[in-house]
């Protein structure tokens, strides 16, 4: 008797796919949608902080005005922005349009660029504003 599973052709799996704009936007999508989860325990945090009194509140804000509470809030501002733009296109997608291969591989390029260029210009904004 043969072994049926021998017959059967590989999965596809990363080291098969080619790694395309489209490819990785998919994956930073998932990959933001989880760490979004991170960030809202951040807020609930800050929020938890501000309600336990001072002492704990300035603690709390003293950590996040460290280069790493910095940092972290920096990348969490990246993945909601870069989130809410890879919604906006599932958003057309729903609705029928950019489905064409070069339009998506375009789009996903202009996601990416866009992202950082919006998240630096939020960062100064809120930064020259404090």
């Amino acid at each position: 008797m043969t072994n049926a599973t021998q017959k059967r052709p590989l999965s596809p799996h990363l080291q098969i796919y080619k790694l395309t704009p489209t490819f990785l936007m998919s994956g930073f999508h998932r990959v933001t949608g989880a760490g979004l989860y991170f960030g809202a325990v951040l807020i609930v945090w800050w929020l938890v902080a501000a309600a336990s009194g001072e002492e704990y509140f300035n603690w709390v804000s003293w950590l996040y005005g460290s280069w790493f509470g910095y940092f972290t809030l920096f990348c969490f501002s990246w993945a909601l922005i870069h989130h809410l733009l890879g919604g906006i296109k599932h958003l057309a997608w729903d609705i029928g349009y950019g489905f064409e291969k070069q339009l998506a591989v375009k789009v996903a390029k202009i996601q990416i660029v866009s992202s950082v260029v919006l998240t630096v210009l939020v960062w100064i904004i809120g930064i020259s504003l404090s």
